[in-house]
């Protein structure tokens, strides 16, 4: 089937004002918040399952690959197009079905904005709890292609424990239910399968998530440092006592400056780093765990140590460390943002062998961090027109990777592997390892769902990993 007839049969499913295939247009979605491009051949925007199920049968007959996309806010190319073929934007797809507020569930689709949830079941003191940085734009449907973490993913989890029951479209068109609205459901677990499977396996159409009851007491505190150690050994002394706070935030002074200059939201200029801690629970359990964060805070030369006092001020804390990617645009035209984790006791250690690494490229790294997991995200300042800068921002990127795996750390806490990280997988599994996961393609017959994703594709001619770190490149060499 040709493409004009692939492009008539879908305005027949979904209208011609949601079939986008003129180049000019499909610009807009040949690239997600990472930093590679790549146009599809066509983009449809369907409005229900019974239209995602026609057009998927479509796909699946002519053997052409589907990309899902939500808001294209994703950080490792997982939306990207690479070798053409259908996008699938769920941006019509956003109704909130249900809310069942007795048993803390909602049913929504996919293209539902995260934090529009909360605020929609609100009225009945509940709330979502995954809320990554880009909530207030990024949709549920891709948190759950990514199994997205968050700033409060610390004490609550990622987006894998709050998504109990899924309606997903195999690449055929079936329309079949994972899990359920019960946290248990019999068989396999093909709900925990399908969430970060990063859309190649299944394409979420409804979903169950499950809503928290907002906390009684909330308590959040600023912390300024002298120095990035102290701050690091805070985070420590924190989880060791036994206390597992909501949220552990840390941004460094680069951080801080891009912040200041752009959002304001009061952060100390002189300081080295920060830490947002976030206490919440039942009064006097929040009461007293904040008498024992007071007491590790004061065991340092603190520059200001601040607690909100009240929901205004609070909310302005969390806006600064919510915006400051969008502020990193004060300082450079491009950021190259990793998101390896560590253990959270090699957080000095990595620190400052990525502060060597910004030294060695000449370029800036600006340090922000769920510190609370050891989820690590150096963005990599650099202006992208200058290709040299480009090339040593994606060498920088790597060498962090293989510096996280190293330490007893993974290539990625909560953006996904997609087209950045994919080569990089064998410092982490062997043959072995990625021939089982990439055969559950094969079982959900789904190779063309977001095809040469995940698993290292040799498209770079990786021929080997020495002991330096060195990854043969067509006769070249780059460093990881």
């Amino acid at each position: 089937m040709s493409l004009n007839e692939i492009i008539y049969k879908f305005e027949n499913i979904v209208g011609s004002s949601y079939v986008i295939h003129a180049t000019e247009d499909l610009i807009a979605y040949e690239y997600d918040g990472s930093i590679d491009r790549s146009l599809p051949n066509i983009v449809v925007i369907p409005k229900n399952t019974k239209q995602i199920s026609e057009i998927l049968k479509i796909c699946y007959t002519n053997q052409v690959p589907v990309i899902a996309r939500g808001a294209g806010t994703g950080l490792s190319g997982g939306a990207i197009a690479q070798n053409g073929g259908v996008s699938i934007g769920f941006s019509r797809m956003t109704e909130i079905i249900e809310i069942d507020p007795e048993n803390h569930l909602a049913i929504v689709e996919p293209g539902v904005i995260n934090s529009e949830l909360s605020e929609k079941v609100s009225e009945y003191n509940l709330y979502y709890a995954p809320d990554p940085s880009s909530q207030q734009v990024c949709t549920l449907g891709g948190n759950i292609a990514e199994n997205s973490g968050g700033l409060h993913c610390l004490k609550y989890g990622v987006t894998t424990n709050h998504i109990i029951g899924m309606e997903i479209a195999l690449s055929n068109g079936d329309l079949v239910w994972v899990g359920d609205k019960t946290r248990e459901s019999p068989g396999y677990d093909l709900r925990g399968i399908v969430i970060g499977s990063e859309g190649t396996l299944a394409l979420a159409t409804k979903l169950v998530v499950r809503l928290l009851k907002k906390p009684e007491t909330v308590k959040t505190f600023l912390a300024a440092f002298k120095s990035i150690s102290d701050a690091s050994e805070v985070v420590s002394q924190i989880i060791s006592s036994g206390i597992i706070p909501s949220a552990i935030e840390m941004m460094d002074k680069l951080a801080i400056s891009a912040v200041e200059s752009s959002i304001n939201p009061g952060y100390p200029h002189n300081a080295e780093a920060i830490l947002l801690v976030e206490i919440d629970g039942l009064h006097e359990a929040v009461i007293e765990e904040s008498k024992d964060i007071t007491q590790i805070f004061k065991q340092y030369d603190l520059l200001e140590l601040r607690e909100a006092q009240d929901e205004k001020e609070r909310i302005n804390l969390w806006k600064g460390r919510k915006g400051v990617l969008g502020a990193l645009g004060h300082l450079a035209p491009n950021y190259y943002l990793v998101d390896g984790t560590i253990p959270r006791t090699k957080l000095v250690e990595v620190l400052e062998k990525i502060n060597q690494i910004s030294k060695k490229i000449k370029l800036p790294i600006a340090n922000v961090l769920h510190a609370g997991d050891g989820n690590l995200h150096p963005a990599i300042l650099f202006n992208e027109r200058n290709t040299s800068e480009r090339d040593k921002a994606l060498e920088a990127g790597a060498e962090i990777l293989k510096i996280c795996v190293e330490v007893g750390g993974v290539l990625s806490g909560e953006h996904g592997i997609g087209l950045e990280k994919q080569e990089y997988m064998p410092l982490m599994f062997n043959q072995s390892d990625l021939k089982s996961m990439s055969n559950l393609i094969y079982a959900f017959d789904s190779p063309n769902f977001n095809p040469n994703k995940i698993f290292p594709t040799g498209k770079k001619n990786i021929t080997e990993i020495n002991q330096s770190g060195i990854i043969s490149q067509s006769g070249s060499e780059i460093f990881i």
